[in-house]
């Protein structure tokens, strides 16, 4: 069960952001991510059964559905503190998926996605923006540029592009880890990379 710690840091000018305690394995649905503010649970296909996660006084819980018959994602947004009146707010679209800061959603986009090196897919996910956790969607193309094994571990490098803005970032996955992405270090790992679930298993 890989588990260590991540720092959070502006990209643009190095601002300190956080950190995020994380664990994460293999289950018997497929596999889960917890960490400091998140419960992520993926299905055998990549797909989010199961999300929570809380920031700035809120909560969202969300996992995939159908919307108008094609592969979508729902979510509820609601006050952290039941006792806080702060009205609830229930949601879909036809998107593959969650993204936001946690370097969770990074490995569960390239599960989902399972590419092959020289592969490309575009896709539609929800970003949750901190700190309020607000929900926009967002379209991107990941492509595995290349796999390439360093001190004994298998590293994946990926190129994922913003297509609306045609910002580029490079993610460096090992396993279940993130090795590198901007605005992300991996500051401690305490036991190594497990192989990530792939689409089938």
């Amino acid at each position: 069960m890989p588990s260590g710690t991540y720092s959070f840091h502006d990209p643009h000018d190095g601002t300190p952001l956080g950190e995020e305690r994380f664990s994460c394995a293999p289950g018997p649905i497929g596999w889960r991510y917890t960490g400091s503010g998140i419960d992520l649970t993926l299905d055998a296909r990549g797909r989010p059964v199961r999300l929570e996660v809380l920031a700035g006084g809120w909560r969202v819980r969300g996992g995939a559905t159908a919307v108008a018959g094609a592969p979508g994602v729902v979510w509820l947004r609601a006050a952290a503190d039941p006792t806080v009146d702060a009205p609830a707010t229930e949601a879909e679209a036809r998107a593959a998926g969650f993204t936001g800061r946690s370097p969770a959603f990074l490995i569960a986009t390239a599960t989902l996605l399972n590419l092959t090196v020289g592969d490309s897919a575009r896709l539609r996910l929800i970003a949750l923006t901190e700190p309020v956790l607000a929900a926009h969607t967002v379209d991107q193309s990941w492509r595995l540029a290349s796999i390439e094994t360093h001190e004994g571990l298998t590293v994946e490098r990926y190129e994922v592009d913003d297509l609306a803005t045609g910002e580029r970032a490079t993610i460096h996955l090992s396993g279940d880890v993130v090795l590198a992405a901007p605005g992300i270090e991996l500051e401690a790992l305490d036991t190594p990379p497990n192989r990530r679930i792939t689409m089938g298993e």
